[in-house]
């Protein structure tokens, strides 16, 4: 099936990151290797001109060790052949280049029901296979 397959899996959705992760379980090649991935959103230079000139960095810094806590701990539970990787900047953008770094062959990513706001903006997953160039599964 898939040599390399990465998990994008959102700290505030876990369960259904759960799910999107025994999916990549079935699909996964004897040998093969799961990237569980969380993405840290950076805070807009526009928005850390109002903050303490650290804080920002602090906040990022604490949001990294907690997804990949949280992520370990996931690979531990589920027996999950692979690694962790957190990278700060846009979900969708780190999405796209880890899977193009990694020479993935398949991301599978969770997707919320699309509320009115993801018709203006659209939504992570929508942007991921949009542009992302390997095979994406969106599981809903």
């Amino acid at each position: 099936m898939y040599r390399k397959i990465i998990v994008p899996i959102a700290m505030d959705q876990l369960e259904h990151g759960e799910k999107t992760l025994q999916i990549a379980k079935t699909l996964l090649d004897s040998g093969g290797e799961i990237v569980l991935l969380n993405a840290i959103e950076d805070l807009s230079a526009y928005a850390q001109g109002y903050m303490i000139v650290d804080f920002p960095l602090e906040i990022i810094e604490a949001s990294r060790k907690h997804a990949a806590t949280t992520l370990l701990a996931l690979k531990e539970k589920h027996a999950i052949n692979g690694r962790v990787e957190t990278r700060v900047g846009g979900a969708a953008g780190v999405i796209n280049n880890v899977a193009e770094d990694e020479n993935a062959d398949l991301v599978i990513i969770a997707s919320h029901r699309p509320g009115l706001i993801d018709y203006f903006i659209g939504s992570t997953a929508s942007r991921v296979a949009s542009h992302c160039q390997c095979t994406v599964l969106i599981d809903r």
